[in-house]
């Protein structure tokens, strides 16, 4: 039996941190459930492409269409080996939604492996699970880390921190870090 991951992403959730991981964690054999609240299996998504051209933060293009593989209203949480959390502008509105913080707590409370990435500590900050953890994500989420008594870590992009149960990194060059980090957690080792 494989190991299922959930993964959290809406709309115009950055194109490399959901795409990457879910085909990555797909060609090590998990089965990867992508839910977003309010939509099915089937459904579209649209993501967005983040890049860095000089400007003081990034610039957002249009990404792909993403289907969903699974149905949020049917998550139930010990189904699931670990829980993946994009980035990108989704997690500011995905925070709002009461069940999707239900979903993060359950996972700490089960001290089930959850990787966040870019702009999902967001998720965490809101659902109050980074109390003395050590944590990175994009730098304009750093201040969210500490107000929610988190340590804020910064590292390079392509980085992972982990931190017990948690692992997270500040941007889509970290996918491979987070990604090999997460399935370690998991209890699944990869040689090279």
């Amino acid at each position: 039996m494989s190991k299922k991951v959930l993964m959290l992403a809406g709309d115009f959730t950055e194109d490399y941190e959901t795409m990457v991981p879910f085909q990555a964690l797909q060609a090590i054999g998990y089965q990867v459930d992508v839910v977003c609240p309010d939509k099915k299996a089937g459904d579209i998504i649209r993501t967005a492409i983040h890049d860095f051209e000089g400007e003081q933060t990034y610039s957002e293009k249009r990404g792909h269409n993403f289907a969903l593989t699974a149905d949020f209203d049917k998550v139930n949480t010990a189904d699931y080996n670990g829980l993946f959390i994009t980035g990108g502008r989704s997690p500011e509105y995905l925070r709002l939604t009461p069940r999707v913080i239900e979903i993060v707590k359950e996972f700490f409370d089960a001290n089930k492996p959850v990787a966040a990435i870019c702009h999902g500590p967001q998720i965490l900050t809101a659902a109050g699970v980074l109390k003395g953890k050590k944590a990175t994500a994009y730098p304009a989420v750093g201040p969210d880390i500490t107000l929610a008594g988190g340590t804020y870590v910064a590292v390079d992009a392509d980085k992972a921190v982990v931190d017990g149960n948690l692992v997270t990194s500040p941007a889509w060059p970290g996918d491979s870090a987070i990604v090999a980090e997460f399935v370690k957690l998991m209890g699944t080792e990869i040689k090279l």
